[in-house]
């Protein structure tokens, strides 16, 4: 299996946004804002199915794992969307991400 990396995801989103932009509000700076608020949304989805339903049932039942998976994927997308608000590159991200590991790394 390949590596499913955020060039990938965000060229999907691309796509994605561009076949609904007459529907879906524009990606801009301005709706930045909005599409945090919806990826927390999202991330609410996702905390209450591993709440509601316990964190071994979450990774041990395929229905429920499936569906786990599914809103993941909804945070990840919304994610993208505010990386493409802001202009946030992949390789922006992956240099700030290094940064602040190799700072983790020397924390404790």
């Amino acid at each position: 299996m390949s590596d499913f990396g955020m060039n990938e995801m965000q060229e999907m989103q691309k796509a994605l946004q561009e076949k609904y932009k007459q529907k879906w509000e524009p990606i801009c700076p301005a709706t930045g804002q909005n599409k945090l608020l919806w990826m927390v949304g999202e991330v609410g989805e996702v905390i209450d199915i591993v709440k509601k339903n316990g964190a071994a049932d979450a990774v041990g039942k395929e229905e429920l794992r499936k569906h786990l998976v599914e809103e993941m994927a909804d945070v990840l997308m919304y994610y993208n969307d505010v990386m493409l608000c802001y202009g946030i590159t992949a390789e922006e991200l992956k240099a700030a991400y290094t940064e602040k590991f190799e700072k983790n790394m020397k924390r404790w």
